[in-house]
């Protein structure tokens, strides 16, 4: 029985859970109003249509300490620009996220404005909480006008407007090279495949006895985004476009994932489900692949930036490929801000999302953090000033998007029992209670019933 593991992935059942539940705007004290005309430093501007009016923001989002400092920096900045606004702010750890997001659900007090993502933006925006802020983006109170079209449109669930993206992102293994020099091996290259990793994570645990990678499987970390990039290569998904079923039939893909899993935790290149859950409980820029402790993480391209101050010298890979010709990499909305449908300020809310994404003054405070700035004009502004770690994030962008292809649709209700039953049947493996022929072929069972009854 692994309790705290399966406990932290079920938090994705609340995904299933709002369908039902009347969503309510938190309020917790503070007041906040909106500003009157003004004109930032880029050149975006806001008009509010009582700029005396007190107006109640509350703002949340997920993340380590770095972004919570940054993101309450640009807080600030904004009420210095607007005296009578004040904000209401939650910053939250990843895990803390997950609980407070479902305990908001199921309360009926999703905030003004939250951090949201692209893999359950989709259920938010079909049990209607969330708020469409298509006129917000038409009025150019959001102004898009240097945002690609087609990131653009990633926010757009059933021809309405539920998520402005903030950022842009791509899966990455970030990993430590001075773990990869120790051990005798060379860096990365673009053309890796999964062999070339296993191989590395072995050798990294035989030569410093140390972990070779993190989060490959791990509720915390994503365990449906790794296997969907593993599937991928062989030109398929997790689930068919229209959320019915998994769109793949041959279960050796899966069984050849596991099988992976389970040679890497068995030698001790991987930790184990108990282990992966204690690394879970720190903070992300002090997970040990920062500090020595392990080789690499499955991650996102915002990583090293993430970690920056613990360790700047981590650089990211691409996720590998063992088909050749095959690109299973790709590019997404690093993360929304999506506002909640029963917010009385979305007018408030609109005019700070836009600062947000087009003050250049803001955006040299958040540092690129949450991902490489949406904007096209904020990114040819910072380029000159750019960190070390900002140059890496930037220049990952362009590595993955010549190695990549159009990404998968968001994950359809049901989604949430889905990762759950890979979790229990991987774990069944890795513990000796099942073959992974059996694994494979029960959740593929599992799978294709859950997604049925919910579509």
């Amino acid at each position: 029985m692994l309790p705290i593991i399966i406990r932290r992935s079920e938090w994705m059942k609340m995904k299933k859970m709002v369908s039902t539940l009347l969503v309510a705007l938190l309020i917790t004290g503070t007041v906040v109003t909106t500003g009157g005309c003004s004109q930032s430093k880029s050149g975006s501007s806001s008009t509010a249509s009582d700029a005396n009016k007190p107006v109640t923001l509350s703002v949340m989002w997920w993340g380590a300490q770095a972004r919570h400092d940054s993101t309450n920096k640009v807080l600030q900045m904004y009420t210095e620009k607007h005296p009578n606004v004040k904000f209401q702010a939650t910053p939250l750890g990843w895990n803390g996220y997950q609980d407070k997001m479902a305990t908001q659900a199921a309360g009926g007090a999703l905030p003004d404005i939250f951090q949201n993502d692209y893999t359950f933006i989709d259920t938010f925006s079909k049990n209607k909480s969330l708020a469409d802020m298509s006129s917000y983006v038409k009025n150019k109170t959001i102004d898009m006008t240097n945002v690609d079209s087609t990131l653009v449109s990633t926010g757009k669930v059933d021809g309405k407007m539920t998520g402005i993206v903030i950022s842009i992102g791509a899966p990455a293994i970030s990993y430590n090279p001075d773990v990869f020099t120790k051990a005798g091996l060379s860096m990365p290259t673009d053309n890796w495949t999964w062999e070339d990793l296993v191989n590395d994570c072995l050798t990294i645990k035989q030569k410093l006895n140390v972990y070779g990678e993190l989060e490959l499987f791990a509720p915390a970390g994503g365990p449906m985004n790794n296997l969907n990039l593993w599937l991928r290569q062989y030109g398929t998904q997790i689930y068919a476009n229209d959320g019915t079923k998994v769109a793949y039939t041959n279960d050796k893909y899966l069984v050849d994932y596991i099988d992976m899993i389970k040679k890497l935790t068995d030698a001790g290149a991987a930790p184990n489900p108990d282990q992966e859950a204690q690394i879970q409980t720190k903070s992300k820029d002090q997970f040990p692949v920062v500090n020595g402790g392990a080789g690499m993480i499955f991650d996102n391209l915002n990583y090293p930036v993430l970690a920056a101050k613990s360790n700047p010298n981590l650089k990211n890979a691409l996720y590998p490929c063992s088909v050749k010709g095959a690109k299973p990499n790709y590019t997404k909305p690093g993360m929304f801000f999506s506002v909640a449908q029963t917010s009385k300020n979305k007018q408030a809310a609109a005019e700070f999302i836009n600062y947000f994404i087009n003050d250049e003054n803001a955006n040299t405070a958040l540092n690129a953090e949450r991902g490489v700035p949406v904007s096209s004009k904020i990114r040819e502004y910072m380029m000159p000033s750019l960190s070390a770690q900002n140059k890496e994030m930037f220049n990952y962008v362009d590595r993955v998007e010549k190695n990549s292809s159009k990404i998968s649709p968001p994950e359809p209700n049901g989604a949430a029992e889905v990762q759950t039953d890979l979790i229990n049947e991987i774990n069944a493996v890795l513990y000796g209670k099942k073959t992974s022929e059996q694994a494979a072929k029960d959740f593929r069972s599992e799978a294709n019933q859950v997604l049925s009854q919910n579509a």
